[in-house]
C-alpha cells in the first residue's frame, strides 16, 4: 500500500493538535495528490535544479538535527523513481547526521526554490554506503571539479513526498540569478553609454 506524506506525518499527537485547533476535519479524509510513492518527471526536474537542500535526522536521545547540504546544481541525484543519492564530502568532521543515521535511518528533506516560492518535502530512509560498495553509483555521483574529499555515499529510499504551500516563502536570489537578471540592463546601459559618447563626439566636432 502506498502512503502519502500526511499518512506518515499525521501521528496521534498531530491529530490531537489539529483537533485542538479545529482543523482535524481538513485532514481526516484527505487524499489530494499526497499518494506519493514514486517521483514523477516534475519532481525529478525540480530536484535536478537544486544546488542545496536541508536534511533532518534524529539522535538516539531523541534530539533532532537539521543540516544544510550544498553543491553544484543536481548534486542530489534521482537514481530512479524511488531513490535519491548524493556524495557525502568531508566538512567540519562533526559527523552528526552520519552518526544519527546509524541508529535511526529516517530523514526528512526540504528542497527550496526561493525565486519561484516552491518547496518539496521528502520522507526517506537513509543508507550509508562506502565509496567502493557500488562503484557505478559512486561514479554517477562524483564531481571531478569539486575540490573536496568524498567520504561516503548516502542512498535515500523514498517513503513519501509533498509539495508545500508557497504562502510564506520569501523570494530570494543567488548571486548568479541576480547577475543573469541584470545582464540585459547592463548590456543596454553599455549601449546607451556608447551612443552617448558618439553623440558627444559629434557635438564637439561641430563646435570646432
Amino acid at each position: 500500500m502506498a502512503y502519502g506524506f500526511m499518512d506518515i506525518a499525521r501521528t496521534q499527537s498531530v491529530r490531537d493538535a489539529q483537533a485542538e485547533m479545529g482543523a482535524d476535519h481538513l485532514w481526516s479524509n484527505f487524499k489530494g495528490d499526497r499518494q506519493s510513492a514514486h517521483f514523477t518527471e516534475q519532481e525529478a526536474a525540480f530536484i535536478a535544479q537544486r544546488d542545496n537542500f536541508y536534511i533532518a535526522s534524529v539522535s538516539e536521545t531523541g534530539w533532532p538535527y537539521v543540516q544544510h547540504r550544498g553543491g553544484a546544481p543536481g548534486f542530489l541525484k534521482v537514481v530512479d523513481d524511488q531513490t535519491l543519492a548524493f556524495a557525502d564530502y568531508r566538512g567540519n568532521r562533526q559527523y552528526i547526521s552520519t552518526g544519527n543515521f546509524a541508529v535511526n535511518d529516517r530523514a526528512c528533506l526540504f528542497l527550496m526554490d526561493y525565486p519561484r516560492q516552491a518547496r518539496l518535502k521528502i520522507y526517506v530512509h537513509v543508507e550509508r554506503l562506502a565509496l567502493d560498495t557500488d562503484p557505478a553509483l559512486t561514479d554517477m555521483l562524483s564531481d571531478p571539479g569539486y575540490k573536496a574529499k568524498a567520504e561516503r555515499i548516502f542512498k535515500l529510499r523514498l517513503d513519501a513526498y509533498d509539495w508545500n504551500c508557497p504562502q510564506h516563502i520569501t523570494p530570494r536570489y543567488t548571486q548568479k540569478e541576480v547577475e543573469q537578471a541584470v545582464l540585459p540592463l547592463r548590456e543596454r546601459l553599455a549601449q546607451l553609454e556608447e551612443e552617448n559618447a558618439t553623440l558627444r563626439a559629434r557635438l564637439d566636432a561641430q563646435k570646432t
